[in-house]
């Protein structure tokens, strides 16, 4: 029997893994697969208006529906793929009596399963502002708003990564994560740009990567907005970084985790 290549069997691991993610999410029934598309749609309009109620539609020289959605939906993908990886190793445990698979496809596998979802998402909000002739949906860099959300799936693999790998054996990391998402929601400029926060207290904002991030895809995507505040080494350093720390903690306890 001819031996298959390491790279095709690692495909093979991720096609098998991807199509279960996706099948668990709407194996539910018509009403999972409902909600999976539903639910942005709602928590969107939700933050709008609450938006709109406490700020106010005139305030902002930009269509802060249109910021509001392309932030809404960067900051929940980088949750899912972040927050959701807290128990993806234990959750999976199963599935390592195979040897082909290890822990780490499981968490690959959900990152893309989470890519995907997010890919619908925007073509859906996309089809119906143009649908509704709504022209501000439109994006003025179409290029760099893939980048950015790319590299956000980057960057939260790798933190996630490390999370995964520490909830393994600290239960306490995963909810910790899952406590501080919404505050972390607050401070990562996805309800405002920062060009709108006071001058003096932007440079705290900045400390967090996911400013950066947010203010790259939305000075990417509105014409009245732009990246002058993105420190793009910043953002190169923290990917790197995340995706270091993890993959060092992952093959170091790979086998605890196997046997764990």
């Amino acid at each position: 029997m001819k031996s298959r290549k390491p790279l095709h069997i690692f495909l093979a691991v991720e096609k098998a893994l991807f199509l279960r993610e996706l099948n668990r999410k709407i194996s539910v029934g018509k009403a999972g697969l409902f909600w999976t598309f539903f639910e942005p749609f709602m928590q969107v309009t939700m933050f709008i208006l609450i938006r709109v109620q406490i700020m106010g539609r005139a305030s902002a020289n930009y269509d802060i529906y249109v910021f509001m959605a392309s932030g809404f939906i960067a900051f929940n993908m980088f949750r899912k793929i972040f927050g959701g990886s807290s128990n993806i190793f234990i959750s999976n445990k199963g599935l390592y009596t195979y040897k082909q698979v290890k822990p780490i496809d499981t968490m690959i596998a959900k990152s893309l399963e989470s890519m995907f979802i997010t890919s619908i998402i925007i073509f859906l909000f996309v089809c119906i502002g143009f649908f509704w002739q709504y022209d501000n949906m439109k994006p003025e860099n179409l290029l760099m708003v893939v980048a950015g959300y790319l590299w956000l799936a980057l960057f939260a693999f790798g933190l996630g990564l490390i999370v995964a790998v520490g909830n393994t054996f600290f239960v306490s990391i995963g909810k910790i994560v899952a406590v501080t998402s919404f505050g972390l929601m607050i401070v990562s400029a996805v309800f405002f740009p920062l060009i709108s926060v006071t001058p003096e207290y932007q440079k705290y904002f900045l400390y967090n990567p996911l400013v950066h991030f947010m203010e790259m895809i939305h000075g990417a995507y509105l014409y009245d907005l732009d990246d002058r505040f993105v420190d793009y080494r910043y953002m190169a350093l923290w990917t790197v970084v995340s995706l270091f720390i993890g993959i060092w903690l992952y093959t170091r306890q790979e086998k605890k985790i196997i046997s764990i």
